[in-house]
């Protein structure tokens, strides 16, 4: 699911904190942030933000357990706008304007 802000005023690392994500890495133009539901880490809302001028254009989906890697490599998230991911989606469009 894609969320673009537009005219951000500070930097996303503050907006995101304030939107309870905790920043984890950059890689390459993106910064990877997350805001897990339990003191395991899963599930747990997972985003790439990437600034382009002066609007944030964020990348997020639900992990719902950690990857599991073996002959390839599976991603239990969820992308679609419904359910848990659509509240949050609604919730950080409220926050973010």
């Amino acid at each position: 699911m894609q969320i673009e802000v537009k005219n951000i005023s500070t930097s996303p690392v503050n907006m995101l904190r304030r939107a309870g994500y905790a920043y984890q890495r950059q890689e390459g133009e993106e910064m990877s942030f997350v805001r897990p539901f339990s003191a395991s880490g899963y599930p747990r809302f997972h985003m790439y933000v990437k600034v382009n001028g002066v609007d944030m254009i964020v990348n997020i989906h639900l992990d719902m357990k950690k990857e599991t890697y073996g002959d390839d490599t599976r991603h239990h998230g969820e992308y679609e706008n419904e359910g848990a991911l659509a509240d949050e989606v609604r919730r950080l469009k409220a926050i973010l304007g």
